[in-house]
């Protein structure tokens, strides 16, 4: 499963999530996988695409951020898979 994941940096600063990135890594369990990530220019915030075999699985890595980091948290599927499936009922 695809998941898009919003990061708030508490406080608005990006300071200690990357430090703690630096020193430690991504910090996913096995069958999380990182797939591409943007920031907003000021920092504020990040956009990832992870992937995970379920949203739990992913929950154990949200839970080693979520002292720096407020997660919102969307299931995606890619536009391709989308209108694959719709043109498969019409």
């Amino acid at each position: 499963m695809l998941f898009m994941v919003i990061e708030n940096f508490r406080g608005g600063d990006p300071g200690s999530v990357g430090e703690r990135f630096r020193e430690k890594g991504r910090m996913m369990p096995e069958g999380v996988e990182y797939q591409a990530s943007w920031l907003e220019p000021d920092g504020k915030r990040c956009f990832q695409i992870m992937e995970a075999p379920t949203r739990e699985l992913l929950n154990v890595w949200i839970e080693r951020w979520s002292d720096l980091v407020d997660f919102e948290v969307v299931a995606v599927v890619t536009s391709t898979e989308f209108w694959s499936k719709r043109a498969g009922r019409e």
